[in-house]
């Protein structure tokens, strides 16, 4: 199965910018086995994580939202 392009926005909860990079700088991404992290950025206002991921499974990504959702919202978006 080939891998899916995904574009991922991650809108940071009020306040918690600093809690997310805490999180990620100790547990790293949390990703789950064949979620892959491509490449991120974050725009100046430090509210919104925008993020290039690949996947051969979707359903992936609901499993690593649940492990960030108390910080983050998420909008999912396939591009290839």
């Amino acid at each position: 199965m080939p891998l899916k392009l995904f574009r991922v926005v991650e809108i940071f909860k009020p306040g918690h910018y600093d809690e997310v990079y805490s999180r990620l700088n100790s547990w790293g991404r949390m990703l789950p086995n064949g979620l892959n992290y491509l490449n991120s950025w974050v725009d100046k206002s430090r509210n919104t994580c925008f993020q290039l991921m690949g996947t051969e499974e979707e359903k992936l990504f609901e499993k690593w939202a649940t492990r960030w959702s108390n910080l983050v919202d998420f909008d999912i978006f396939r591009i290839g």
